[in-house]
């Protein structure tokens, strides 16, 4: 294999690590322009109410000293078997939300955002690329995964695999057995997030472009750690079982269609303005990459692309796995304009300033740790969340109507109903949340149905006996609600509506009143996709 192009930048000492360098002064930088200078602040990482029964699975786990085997938190599939796959995640969770609230929370996943991103920063200025080019990828890498920026365990992913992609481009260059370092890794890993099968398939790229190459040899050696890593993922509480739900999780046609985060990129946002640009510039550098006989970055690039383009969710993965790709690539064709330039031209004087800042970039000191104490001790005048953000939350609406809200079988949109758990934790069951790999198609295309005042919205009232509904007063279903004479309305405000049913008929016949088979654009029509809600809250 052709090693990657490397630069030589000089390297500090051992006593230069005492010392500040422009490394430290980037991970400042972005935790600034994300949390400290943005209109959201560190709010924004509550956007999504996932976060709230995380945080509540993660208080269940420490009081019963066990993973939950069952449901505990709906009446519609009450005691169904259920997954907490990201179990050590969640604990962690309730330990920082014990010790400080909405804060501790916020504020370990915000540090993990900035750090993934350094790593990647670095990985790039070791693959060669220049440090302005490295810096210019790392802006639009930001820009682009903001949406993902959520305080939710796929954030382990981000930094996990950032370290696990320079551990094995290294490797690859000079093997050695520091490689086998992501077996534990993965262990690790498999207990905090699904995400872990993302290291499981760069490592199947990296073995079959080897292969492509005539290398043989390498390639059943990274066969044999993609191998090792898998087995260390069954050490989880669940066992295989964990994979075998992954698995159908994945393949689920109602998931792909319904859940906006497996929906196709919409190049509509600012956001994924700059992924297209990425996605761009990672095709030309596949041309330069194969042209040198680098099949296995050639995949990388292709495999993550090929994902991401089927499901947003995906996007960050794609710019972590090309990042490195793209920078060394471009940073050689960089080099070529430059050589052919006169010696006193403006490239030149811009390429020598960047080299010249490499040396700088390439450490990181102990005082990298300063501002993150500071962060944990400053509490005024930094606005840190006590609760989750009104804007996407009737946080006050249901603080006023509680008494009335307490036990009851209430429908509410999934993300209220996240918030709802969280709330009320282990008190309030509801009727769907964020789990739509737990309810499945039919309790989703009822809960879609109801969302969008089908036609038998009525029926599917009846079939979970709901008496009591807290809705967004723009859903059509509170609409009907209004009208119907066996609800009353209860409390109301510009935005939230709180309803009880009057009388409770039993529903004999429900099964027999199934709503109408709707299709996805159909069925999502009125709803805002998460991709342009959260844009727009950044």
């Amino acid at each position: 294999m052709t090693p990657p192009a490397q630069s030589t930048p000089s390297r500090p000492g051992h006593g230069l690590r005492w010392s500040p360098s422009l490394a430290d002064f980037l991970f400042v930088s972005l935790v600034v322009w994300l949390f400290l200078a943005g209109p959201n602040g560190w709010i924004g990482l509550l956007s999504d109410g996932d976060t709230g029964w995380h945080i509540r699975v993660g208080d269940w786990i420490r009081a019963n000293g066990t993973v939950p085997q069952t449901d505990l938190f709906s009446f519609s599939k009450p005691g169904a078997p259920w997954f907490a796959w990201e179990w050590l995640a969640e604990l962690l969770f309730s330990y920082l939300h014990s010790w400080a609230g909405l804060k501790g929370v916020v504020l370990f996943c915000g540090m993990l955002i900035p750090a993934y991103l350094l790593v990647l920063f670095r990985h790039m200025l070791w693959r060669g690329a220049t440090s302005l080019l490295a810096l210019l990828i790392i802006l639009l890498i930001s820009g682009s995964s903001a949406i993902h920026y959520l305080a939710r365990p796929h954030l382990f992913t981000l930094l996990f695999l950032a370290i696990a992609l320079w551990i094995l481009d290294a490797d690859q260059l000079r093997p050695s057995r520091r490689a086998w370092i992501l077996v534990p890794l993965t262990l690790l890993w498999a207990n905090l997030h699904g995400g872990f099968l993302a290291l499981i398939a760069c490592l199947g790229a990296i073995a079959l472009g080897r292969l492509l190459n005539g290398e043989r040899a390498p390639a059943l050696r990274y066969a044999a750690i993609a191998a090792a890593c898998l087995a260390a993922s069954v050490v989880n509480p669940y066992g295989i079982q964990l994979h075998l739900h992954i698995a159908q999780y994945l393949r689920s046609d109602w998931i792909k269609d319904v859940v906006d985060e497996f929906q196709s990129p919409r190049f509509r946002s600012e956001s994924m303005l700059f992924y297209e640009i990425l996605l761009l510039a990672g095709a030309a550098a596949c041309v330069g990459l194969a042209r040198k006989g680098r099949w296995s970055d050639v995949l990388l690039i292709l495999l993550w692309a090929h994902l991401s383009l089927g499901a947003v969710r995906h996007v960050p993965i794609f710019l972590l796995v090309a990042a490195p790709r793209i920078a060394g690539q471009f940073t050689e064709w960089w080099q070529i304009l430059v050589d052919s330039s006169a010696r006193r031209s403006l490239l030149r004087t811009f390429d020598e300033l960047s080299s010249d800042l490499i040396a700088r970039f390439s450490w990181n000191s102990v005082w990298l740790a300063l501002p993150v104490l500071l962060l944990i001790v400053l509490d005024k005048p930094i606005n840190w969340p006590r609760q989750f953000p009104e804007s996407r939350f009737p946080v006050n609406f249901i603080e006023q109507n509680a008494a009335t809200l307490t036990g009851r079988r209430l429908f509410a949109s999934d993300e209220w109903g996240d918030y709802l758990l969280y709330r009320f934790p282990l008190t309030q069951r509801v009727f769907f949340d964020g789990r739509s790999d737990f309810f499945g198609p039919e309790i989703g295309r009822d809960y879609i149905a109801l969302m969008n005042g089908s036609p038998d919205w009525a029926a599917i009232m009846d079939k979970y006996r709901f008496d009591s509904a807290l809705l967004p007063v723009s859903w059509p279903l509170y609409a009907h609600l209004k009208k119907d004479g066996n609800w009353q309305l209860v409390a109301a405000d510009k935005e939230t509506a709180l309803l009880t049913r009057k009388l409770l008929a039993v529903a004999t016949t429900a099964q027999d009143r199934r709503p109408k088979e709707l299709t996805a654009v159909g069925l999502m029509k009125p709803a805002v996709s998460a991709e342009t809600s959260k844009e727009n809250r950044r």
